[in-house]
């Protein structure tokens, strides 16, 4: 009998101290025990990609400021899959992109052509050190004109970045790579350098080697519930041919999360690349976005 009014006792206790925890503690201890699991990530392979489609459109008539009605649009792939083990890391990243904009009484133009490869490998040196190997390739999908003259399609240019160097890796949204003998290989089709280089690569020929040093950064960060940065930098000089002219390969990518399926989305894009074209080329994309995740 005493055994059973202990045993009930003891139950009631325990309904008392759970009916005197508020749920807002308990959401805050099962918050905390989630963000636990995320930051100790289990080893093997990881997956996700988002899929987005972006949109813009401006129609005037008879507007007595001016403007031309125009319309524009682009679809982009973001997919990665990266492998984590108790010494070795392997970050991989695809990006492709392709978006056409059509201005009234003109010829539709690009406003998006990309398709870029990452691969970065690490074996575990000490900390959040790694002893890295990297490759890095880069071109585009459809043809280029200026002046109504073909300057490029489709693997032309194609470049390659390859080496070894030391990886410091906080995490997956925060990483730089620096490659002190990399590889650089730039490939154009003939046609483009009967008359003269193309790309940097010389007159009459197919392909460029370079030898230098590349710096390889990734940052993404929440700035605000909802609103996402993501930072690409990618540094190179060429040890053989004017190293103080540094190439630099910037990106920053903005999502402003409306819903699930819905975000209106900001990227910005600035190269300096002497062989290509003496200055800085710019590139800025905005609008509402329609968003896939898988």
């Amino acid at each position: 009998m005493k055994k059973r009014f202990f045993v009930l006792s003891f139950f009631l206790l325990v309904n008392v101290i759970f009916a005197q925890t508020s749920e807002k503690e308990f959401l805050k201890k099962t918050e905390e025990i989630i963000a636990k699991i995320d930051k100790e990530k289990p080893n093997g392979w990881t997956k996700k990609g988002m899929f987005t489609f972006l949109a813009n459109q401006a129609t005037f008539n008879n507007w007595l400021a001016g403007g031309q009605s125009n319309v524009s649009g682009s679809v982009g792939l973001n997919y990665e899959f990266n492998y984590k083990g108790d010494t070795w890391t392997w970050d991989n990243k695809l990006i492709a992109a392709y978006g056409l904009t059509k201005i009234k009484y003109q010829e539709k133009q690009k406003s998006d052509d990309r398709l870029q490869f990452s691969s970065l490998l690490g074996k575990k040196a000490s900390g959040e050190w790694f002893y890295s190997g990297f490759m890095n390739f880069k071109t585009q999908f459809d043809s280029g004109f200026e002046s109504g003259i073909k300057t490029s399609h489709m693997f032309s240019p194609a470049y390659f970045q390859f080496g070894p160097g030391m990886l410091w890796k906080k995490n997956d949204n925060l990483k730089i790579n620096l490659a002190p003998a990399t590889s650089k290989i730039i490939l154009v089709d003939t046609r483009f350098t009967e008359t003269g280089s193309s790309f940097g690569v010389l007159q009459g020929h197919s392909n460029r080697y370079e030898f230098g040093a590349a710096v390889n950064a990734y940052y993404k960060f929440k700035l605000m519930d909802n609103v996402t940065v993501e930072n690409i930098l990618n540094l190179y000089s060429d040890y053989s041919e004017k190293p103080e002219n540094i190439d630099i390969d910037y990106t920053i990518n903005i999502a402003m999360k409306v819903n699930k399926y819905l975000s209106t989305n900001l990227a910005l894009q600035t190269i300096y690349d002497d062989n290509a074209f003496s200055g800085f080329q710019t590139r800025q994309v905005i609008g509402l976005g329609v968003n896939y995740g898988f």
